[in-house]
């Protein structure tokens, strides 16, 4: 079958550091590849995925996230380029969801985003407008927060264990991977690791101004020995760091559509400490790979139980239930033609490279307290 892809054009495909979808289309493309599907994915500059055609409607990378204009010549751009596809496979956002669902190539939208709020009244139009759309929900959570959008079925994201470090002890910090926003919880991870009396090792991109305003007022004026903000990492600087850690917090306090740091971290070997907010459940095995509670306060009560948790069955749990074997499953049985896209504009391919940090010297660093050894219970890996 002619796939075709249409990923968001912010970040490269796969991403040099922060980017959920990027990662999960770089999964799914690849994986649809080696089942012996022909693959075009339209993605921003850069982008690049073995056996797969790769096109990219924009000459850079747009400035900032969320400029108009570059999202419709993306767009428009892309789905020119995927006119003669048998199946069009969209995460681009709800543009991309409009337009694809009006023309003559039966397609697929990926709802990557939390349905409430100004989201869902977009979509409630998208779906007034056009009533063929077919939409994919990441989580069940998701699909349940709006019952009566058209949803074709519920993939779950996944990552490829064969790339994430496993280690089977941790060196005594805890970790928080996300956004810079109040919804992602870093004020609380703050404050969890502080009345635990554990060292805390923020990772996240801080570029936007909400970001950094975010930074200055809530992160900023708790660095010093025992909270360190890393920036943002690169792949592989991230798995060093997430596997190192003895838990990742995740105090999120939105209705969290699916979390693939949650896989990330567990991968790794990594137990998450997780309120229990949108797809948390469905991801987090409680007791098993981690704990979610209900509040904050409920997690600060198990952190003195981190050791409890088996490594190796944190791992486990993602090979067997996220794996990209299992996302490309889960994504044939849905590739089933029943509407269609076509909108003409050029599209025009270049090549970006972007540097990334490196901070494994931080990660090494020798002067922060580390967690007793009580909650590092060490394990071999299974």
């Amino acid at each position: 079958m002619r796939i075709g892809l249409l990923a968001p054009p912010w970040i490269p495909v796969p991403p040099p550091a922060y980017g959920g979808i990027e990662r999960v289309v770089a999964l799914q493309a690849a994986g649809l590849a080696a089942a012996g599907h022909d693959v075009t994915l339209v993605a921003a500059p850069g982008s690049a995925i073995r056996g797969v055609r790769v096109v990219s409607p924009l000459e850079a990378l747009p400035a900032q996230i969320g400029m108009a204009t570059d999202e419709w010549r993306h767009v428009l751009g892309g789905l020119d380029a995927l006119a003669d596809v048998d199946t069009v496979i969209d995460h681009s956002g709800p543009l991309g969801a409009l337009l694809s669902a009006q023309g003559p190539v039966p397609a697929l939208h990926v709802v990557h985003g939390s349905l409430d709020g100004e989201l869902l009244g977009l979509y409630n139009g998208l779906v007034a407008r056009a009533p063929q759309l077919r939409l994919v929900a990441i989580s069940r959570s998701q699909r349940q927060a709006a019952p009566h959008l058209p949803f074709a079925g519920v993939c779950y994201n996944a990552v490829d264990v064969k790339e994430v470090p496993f280690r089977a002890s941790s060196e005594g910090y805890l970790a928080f991977l996300g956004r810079l926003a109040p919804e992602k919880g870093p004020a609380e991870a703050i404050a969890l690791a502080r009345d635990a009396g554990l060292p805390l090792l923020i990772a996240a991109k801080c570029r936007e101004p909400a970001e950094q305003a975010y930074f200055q007022r809530e992160v900023a004026p708790h660095l010093g020995p025992d909270v360190v903000f890393l920036g943002e990492l690169d792949r592989g600087a991230t798995y060093d760091f997430l596997s190192r850690a003895a838990a990742l917090l995740f105090p999120i306090s939105w209705r969290e559509p699916f979390g693939i740091v949650l896989l990330e971290a567990m991968a790794c070997g990594t137990p998450v400490l997780a309120t229990n907010r949108g797809a948390v459940s469905e991801i987090v095995r409680d007791g098993v790979t981690g704990f979610v509670r209900n509040t904050t306060a409920e997690l600060a009560s198990v952190i003195g139980r981190i050791g409890e948790i088996d490594r190796a069955a944190c791992r486990s749990h993602v090979a067997e239930h996220f794996s990209s074997a299992a996302l490309v499953r889960s994504y044939a049985k849905l590739l089933v033609p029943t509407h269609d896209v076509r909108v003409p504009t050029p599209a025009a391919p270049m090549v970006f490279s972007a540097p990334t940090p490196l901070i494994r010297p931080l990660l090494a660093r020798q002067d922060l307290p580390r967690v007793p050894a009580a909650f590092t219970a060490d394990r071999a890996a299974g």
